[in-house]
């Protein structure tokens, strides 16, 4: 997305000595690495990475602890014995880095850098997802204590197609030896560079200056980067945020869904509140099956794949007269339409009645984890089918945030690779 005339202030991304382990002193890069925090599937996930390696990013990303605060000094003493032991250590210089992601079907590269904060008003850096406060300010206290940045937001633009500026400089220093490379058990390859040659940092930050970016993934981490920004009494580190940012129109992400998890609504307590307001279908699994059918509903309209009780319920054809009562009516068609939108405005809210908090709505990326859960727990999956990527960016240029959690964008970064101290010129 370019900004419009060649006077308005774009993105810039400066270059920082990152924190990166010492391969010489874990077990393996990948045994550190972890998914972001929101998408480790508490607790099975979370004991998995903890027991991968006792350096394990996940230890500082989500501590473990009886308070808040005793969690957040937690990981801030973790992270102060790792640099004292020689576990992570910054690099010699400042610098950007290009970040490269592949497997089989993908192959990803963009910038890691620290990025100037902007408000949404400024058109720089579009959000597309609504957030919630405690988990900001949580986060906050995390960031602040630890005075670090751990894990790269996503964030896409789109570039001109020429091979020239930032575009130029990734694809050469992809040519080059990497600092680091390694293969996480989801089968991505991942390597590693640093840019920091004075003349190839001009190139990238005087092309990225002409361009806006979309928070792809990290809503929660980019309004906590703007908290901190606000409680600074002068201009300093908290004005710049860490970031992947990733050009699409050369390497377009993949969009995949999140699903809900209802802890204590039995699917068929679900279904019956139902009736009358929805079609509801049985549809045989397995699960692909299942999310075939899902598809096929999707592209008519509103639909949503339950799940819990051992079988798949699929849900679609929503009362109008619900959604009339439900749905409010300043918002854009599109926005009005997602399934997002009446999944919290009409089901959440009205028919279910369950409070949008952790303890009664888990949010989970996995499909086959969502629907494990709920049938361990006796709860009710909700199964989302994806948004396309065009209906975010319009709704995003319009200022319009959607329901939170609404899209997963990726691959995303793993968080552990390269981080940012700000502590640490």
């Amino acid at each position: 997305m370019n900004t419009s005339g060649p006077d308005e202030q774009g993105l810039r991304l400066i270059p920082f000595r990152g924190l990166r382990y010492v391969p010489e002193r874990v077990g393996s890069l990948a045994a550190v690495t972890s998914p972001p925090y929101d998408v480790v599937v508490r607790p099975d996930g979370l004991h998995h990475l903890e027991s991968a390696d006792p350096h394990n990013i996940v230890r500082l990303i989500l501590p473990q602890a009886d308070t808040a605060e005793d969690r957040h000094r937690q990981a801030a003493r973790t992270l102060e014995r790792w640099l004292a032991e020689g576990i992570i250590a910054p690099d010699p210089a400042p610098a950007l880095y290009v970040y490269e992601q592949r497997n089989d079907e993908i192959l990803q590269r963009g910038l890691i850098g620290a990025l100037a904060l902007s408000p949404a008003a400024d058109g720089i850096v579009l959000p597309h997802e609504d957030v919630m406060d405690d988990i900001v300010a949580d986060r906050a206290e995390l960031m602040r204590t630890m005075q670090a940045h751990l894990e790269p937001l996503l964030l896409t633009y789109r570039g001109d197609g020429a091979e020239e500026g930032a575009a130029a400089v990734i694809e050469r220093t992809a040519e080059r030896a990497p600092l680091l490379s390694t293969t996480t058990e989801d089968g991505f390859h991942h390597r590693l560079w640093a840019v920091t040659d004075p003349a190839e940092r001009t190139a990238i930050e005087t092309d990225l200056a002409r361009h806006q970016a979309l928070i792809a993934d990290g809503h929660h981490r980019w309004a906590t980067y703007l908290r901190l920004q606000r409680g600074q009494t002068a201009p300093g580190p908290w004005d710049f945020g860490l970031v992947l940012l990733v050009d699409t129109t050369r390497h377009p992400l993949q969009v995949r869904a999140i699903h809900r998890l209802l802890r204590g609504l039995p699917v068929a307590q679900a279904l019956d509140a139902l009736t009358g307001l929805f079609r509801v279908r049985t549809v045989e699994g397995p699960l692909p099956r299942a999310l075939d059918a899902l598809a096929g509903a999707a592209a008519e309209g509103n639909a949503f794949l339950l799940a819990g009780d051992g079988g798949f319920h699929l849900v679609d054809r929503p009362d109008p007269a619900l959604l009339a009562r439900t749905i409010r009516t300043d918002r854009p068609e599109a926005w009005r339409t997602l399934d997002a939108t009446v999944l919290h405005s009409a089901l959440l809210d009205d028919v279910w009645r369950i409070p949008d908090t952790p303890g009664h709505i888990g949010y989970i990326h996995d499909t086959e984890a969502a629907v494990e859960q709920a049938e361990r727990l006796g709860a009710t999956a909700v199964l989302m089918h994806p948004v396309r990527e065009e209906v975010v960016r319009d709704l995003a240029r319009q200022g319009v945030t959607m329901p939170r959690k609404s899209t997963s964008f990726g691959p995303k970064p793993a968080t552990g690779l390269v981080m940012r101290s700000l502590t640490i010129d």
